[in-house]
């Protein structure tokens, strides 16, 4: 099926909405050579910190800790200890680590909007990547709703924040189309009435609408 404006597969899936993860989805995981540095801070090997980093992120990306909370709670956990400056550099990397943007998503968020469906961020962000995104990614303009964890104090997967994002863009859930790269919050999604694809690459995302019969496609891709 051809890429581009089909109005007539929209109508029959009755699509008016894409909904769009952030992490791993428009950008790319982490470059090992970041985790590597920031691993080093904490005296512990690249495995063993993302091993950590992920599990903990949650409270962070919900807004109840301030950055200086979850780093000085990492340091605490990891037995050392870090000081004021060496919190304010790992702010950065850790934004900086996230900005490896997948210009092929990118792209197809353009054509989302430009065929006339709603445009939806929902994302587990912490308040130093959601103020970095919002000053140098000018593409963050194609959202017409930015629905972001540390903003509204709820986290994927719960099933609340589904029903918000929904209620907020104002349509039904089977309405809206949901892409994240977690299993977890696929399940979470469906569970709430969404429909939902497991982003592992835009090659086979392109393969999944097809499947589904979503005509407006991401170019051919094999990230």
């Amino acid at each position: 099926m051809a890429s581009g404006n089909n109005h007539g597969d929209r109508k029959s899936l009755q699509v008016r909405a894409v909904i769009l993860d952030y992490g791993e989805v428009l950008c790319f995981q982490p470059a090992p050579e970041a985790l590597e540095r920031m691993a080093k801070v904490f005296q512990i090997e690249r495995e063993l910190f993302l091993e950590r980093y992920i599990p903990t992120r949650g409270p962070y990306d919900q807004g109840l800790l301030s950055a200086e909370e979850y780093w000085a709670n990492f340091a605490h956990d990891a037995g050392v200890e870090i000081d004021a400056a060496e919190i304010e550099t790992l702010r950065g990397w850790d934004t900086g680590m996230w900005s490896r943007i997948n210009v092929e998503m990118i792209d197809w968020l353009e054509q989302l909007r430009a065929a006339g469906l709603t445009t939806a961020l929902l994302s587990n962000m912490q308040f130093d990547m959601a103020a970095h995104a919002r000053k140098n990614f000018a593409w963050f303009a194609h959202f017409d709703h930015q629905i972001l964890s540390c903003e509204i104090k709820l986290i994927k997967p719960d099933a609340a924040i589904f029903r918000h994002t929904v209620e907020r863009i104002d349509v039904r859930p089977e309405q809206a189309l949901f892409v994240d790269d977690r299993e977890a919050n696929i399940e979470a999604a469906r569970e709430v009435g969404l429909k939902a694809l497991r982003f592992e690459g835009v090659g086979q995302l392109r393969g999944d609408l097809q499947k589904i019969g979503f005509g407006i496609l991401p170019a051919n891709g094999a990230t």
